[in-house]
């Protein structure tokens, strides 16, 4: 596995892994929590050293799920968590992101994580209670005890991430992008350049539409957030197969998986930048890693970008509550 750079020096394998659909959104969550911890080792064993989680997923139980199998491999990877939510009664009730709040996030999340130092530490969604200068001064704070290394953003605004960066650097800067989410491209990317901060794309296989293994007729199980999701109505979701269909026609071009050509176009947008598919599955897990071998011309890369743009995408990537929690 190649290794990507993120911002203030950050190095993490060129693929991460997303932890929350092992513990919550995406259905059923499985019940077997050894095979969620093989998942998570043998991740490391192919090569994964960059791993993400949060104290909401669960909550908390993400975080100790991602702390139980990752202990005995500790000083091979890097773990992010993030903080920002008021959690009450088990489920989150809105955003929080006072000073107090912070600090007791992190030493909370370390002994879930079990470990002596959270790797990357997010600003889960801005809360617009707090000022960013605050929330940016605090994680200095913390990196300068020791208790975090790396400070970063998700879902923030361009403006955001200036405020921030200003009062403590930003090493990555995590948000949704992929083939059919781009919103961030016209702001956002060009202040991460212009500043040095990597971007780690969540959802990059369009929580698994670019993948084919979605269409018009499928049945969401219970507890599945896509059912909750414009975009994954049913007339949404006939209407976007012709980008599935183009990601496929790639894919069989060049003897590949439409999962690993969606992950390849992301891969060769920019050098720092790693992606965090989540998956459940060894056999996925593998799947998505040969996307880091598939090498795509710039030709390719522009065609799929120019095409995609062509055919769009129907409905919106949140609801409308949702959307109003991101600083976009």
């Amino acid at each position: 596995m190649e290794s990507r750079t993120l911002g203030q020096g950050l190095t993490v394998s060129a693929l991460g892994l997303g932890c929350m659909g092992m513990s919550q959104s995406y259905g059923p969550n499985p019940g077997d929590r050894a095979e969620m911890i093989g998942v998570l080792r043998g991740a490391v064993e192919r090569g994964v050293t960059f791993f993400d989680t949060a104290e909401v997923y669960g909550p908390y139980v993400n975080e100790e799920l991602v702390g139980e199998a990752l202990e005995p491999v500790r000083d091979r990877v890097v773990i992010a968590t993030k903080f920002g939510w008021d959690i009450q009664g088990g489920k989150s009730v809105g955003l929080d992101s006072r000073p107090e709040q912070i600090r007791r996030v992190a030493d909370a999340s370390l002994r879930r994580l079990r470990t002596d130092r959270i790797d990357l530490f997010y600003q889960h969604r801005v809360d617009p209670d707090v000022p960013i200068e605050e929330v940016a001064g605090v994680v200095g704070e913390l990196v300068a005890a020791g208790k975090v290394g790396y400070f970063g953003l998700s879902e923030a605004g361009a403006g955001t991430i200036r405020r921030a960066h200003a009062v403590h650097p930003v090493a990555a800067l995590q948000s949704e992008y992929s083939l059919w989410t781009r919103g961030i491209e016209a702001e956002v990317l060009p202040v991460l350049d212009e500043l040095g901060i990597g971007l780690v794309p969540f959802s990059p296989l369009g929580r698994g539409f670019l993948t084919g293994a979605v269409s018009a007729d499928t049945e969401f199980a219970p507890g599945d957030i896509r059912s909750t999701i414009p975009r994954f109505s049913a007339e949404s979701r006939a209407a976007n197969q012709a980008l599935v269909g183009l990601v496929g026609d790639v894919a069989k071009a060049h003897g590949a998986t439409p999962a690993q050509v969606a992950l390849a176009w992301l891969l060769a947008r920019r050098p720092s930048l790693a992606p965090i598919p989540g998956t459940r599955r060894l056999s996925r897990l593998e799947e998505n890693i040969g996307a880091v071998a598939l090498s795509l011309s710039d030709d390719d890369v522009t065609a799929l970008s120019e095409a995609a743009t062509r055919v769009g995408v129907a409905g919106a990537r949140y609801s409308e509550a949702m959307e109003k929690m991101t600083g976009l």
